[in-house]
């Protein structure tokens, strides 16, 4: 029975998606709930698995095409057996004679193309492969993604040819390699956060504003608390992230207008605080939220976010965790970022950067003391946001960071 193998169907908030690899050849034999074939949309990878045993069939839909929801992008035989390629060549007959070569699968003749799979014509494309002198180990001599990873290994560890004798007037040799370019299309998560922040930056009266705190209150303090957390959590570690989310939860409660959205003529306040926290991905920076963070204690904003990291690097983010969210915070200090300027994520009207966490001399009372600072930026929509919402949402922020019991107590 043959059974369409269909894309999924995509949210609203999704157009099509790209077919991104084929994990099966026509011919191959797959297994019920087995994954097929990716498709690439511009918010997650979605995966398309196998609805029942069987064989593929065909290939509708090649890397690389666009499709929609529910489209055909192949068909399997169910309940069929994977059939093995054209006979092998028959062994040389036994003789005194030295033994011939073994039989192998005919290169093509001059003229004439190999045939290749798709995800093989992709990988050799990307690294200058002639897929002609790649012997096809596939069905009718088809060209797999693994004979082409064999010649790519076969390439590198080839010997290198024999350099000429030096002389003064030989030039010099300039080693292969040194000069290599590789020309990959940009995927649509990239090609779709490219397009959202050149948008963000032309329709936006975009400004920021700095301030900077003091987190030394929050390290002593999860210092003398971070085993008891974690054992009374089961595990979860209590970070820094945290802290932030719960502030900022506060501080947009106190700055209606940094927790809003435009829609149109129209602004939108939000009775909820969905932030979304930038988590980085093989794929790319990624920004699932975390849906009524005021209501969340410290270990389930925790818990959250470690789960979104372990999904992001996985590629197992749904669309539903990657939609919406009314205000977003992105940690650059992880990757050793003194001071940025984030860009606006729209509908939303505001994003905090948070940065590296640096020993610096800071006046105390009179006194020079060495405190880990860390710069804050809050890059915000000055159409809606006056800067003395931005100023004052900032410096709730730093107030309570810098006396955490505030947070609880509520004040």
């Amino acid at each position: 029975m043959a059974i369409e193998i269909k894309a999924p169907q995509f949210p609203e908030s999704v157009a099509d998606g790209t077919v991104a690899t084929w994990h099966k050849q026509p011919g191959d034999a797959v297994k019920r709930d087995e994954l097929i074939v990716d498709i690439e949309t511009d918010k997650v990878v979605m995966e398309v698995l196998a609805e029942a045993d069987g064989v593929l069939t065909e290939i509708v839909k090649n890397e690389g095409d666009t499709v929609l929801s529910g489209e055909l992008l192949g068909k399997l035989e169910a309940g069929a057996a994977a059939s093995s390629s054209a006979a092998p060549a028959a062994a040389p007959a036994e003789s005194s004679a030295p033994a011939a070569a073994p039989a192998s699968t005919p290169a093509p003749a001059a003229g004439e193309d190999a045939i290749l799979a798709p995800a093989a014509r992709k990988l050799a494309e990307e690294n200058g492969i002639d897929p002609n002198s790649v012997k096809g180990t596939g069905k009718d001599g088809r060209v797999t993604k693994e004979d082409v990873v064999a010649a790519i290994e076969a390439k590198k560890s080839a010997p290198a040819a024999a350099k000429p004798a030096a002389s003064a007037a030989t030039a010099p040799v300039v080693a292969a390699g040194d000069r290599v370019e590789k020309r990959v299309p940009m995927t649509r998560l990239r090609a779709k956060v490219a397009e959202r922040l050149v948008e963000a930056q032309s329709s936006m009266a975009m400004l920021t504003t700095f301030n900077e705190v003091n987190m030394k209150p929050i390290m002593d303090l999860r210092a003398k608390y971070k085993d008891m957390f974690e054992k009374k959590h089961n595990g979860v570690r209590l970070g820094f992230m945290s802290f932030f989310v719960k502030a900022a939860t506060e501080a947009l409660k106190r700055q209606p207008g940094v927790n809003a959205s435009i829609d149109g003529n129209d602004i939108v306040y939000h009775g909820y605080q969905d932030v979304g926290v930038a988590v980085s991905s093989d794929r790319g920076l990624v920004v699932p939220v975390l849906r009524n963070a005021e209501h969340m204690s410290l270990a389930e904003i925790e818990s959250g976010i470690n789960e979104f990291g372990k999904k992001a690097k996985a590629g197992k983010l749904t669309i539903e965790e990657m939609t919406g969210g009314t205000f977003t915070i992105s940690n650059g200090g992880v990757f050793g970022s003194l001071l940025s300027t984030p860009i606006v994520n729209p509908p939303q009207t505001a994003i905090l950067g948070m940065h590296k966490i640096q020993e610096r001399p800071m006046a105390v009372n009179g006194q020079v003391v060495i405190l880990p600072m860390m710069y804050l930026a809050l890059s915000y929509d000055h159409r809606l946001i006056d800067g003395k919402e931005a100023v004052t949402f900032l410096v709730t922020m730093k107030d309570l960071l810098e006396d955490p019991a505030r947070l609880l107590l509520d004040i």
